[in-house]
């Protein structure tokens, strides 16, 4: 079976934002693969990878340096609607802009 290793976001400022997922959810740098263009967090599960706008040019991808909108999308797993009531005002406080209140959804799947 193939697994999902990274999910890699591209950011402004890669310092910032794994510094927030970092804060907000514990998860450690691994430091092994860290580069002035890239960080990367260990989820527990996956890893969240973190680069720079000038990996862009590095990857191939120069097409889409303008992108605007939703670029990304990450479902975090939390044991407890407690976690989420308590997460979200966290999530806030260290500068994420919520967009919609949180809400139940049909796919909530057991832990693995």
């Amino acid at each position: 079976m193939s697994t999902l290793s990274y999910v890699n976001v591209f950011a402004q400022d890669i310092l910032a934002l794994s510094g927030f997922y970092s804060k907000l959810f514990g998860f450690s740098e691994i430091e092994a693969i860290r580069s002035p263009i890239f960080r990367g967090l260990d989820t527990g599960k996956s890893c969240i990878g973190f680069n720079a706008l000038d990996a862009y040019e590095l990857l191939g991808l120069d097409e889409f340096t303008d992108s605007t909108g939703c670029r990304f999308l990450l479902n975090i797993d939390v044991e407890e609607q407690s976690d989420v009531d308590r997460l979200v005002p966290q999530a806030v406080a260290l500068g994420a802009r919520l967009v919609k209140e949180p809400y139940l959804t049909y796919y909530l799947s057991p832990p693995l």
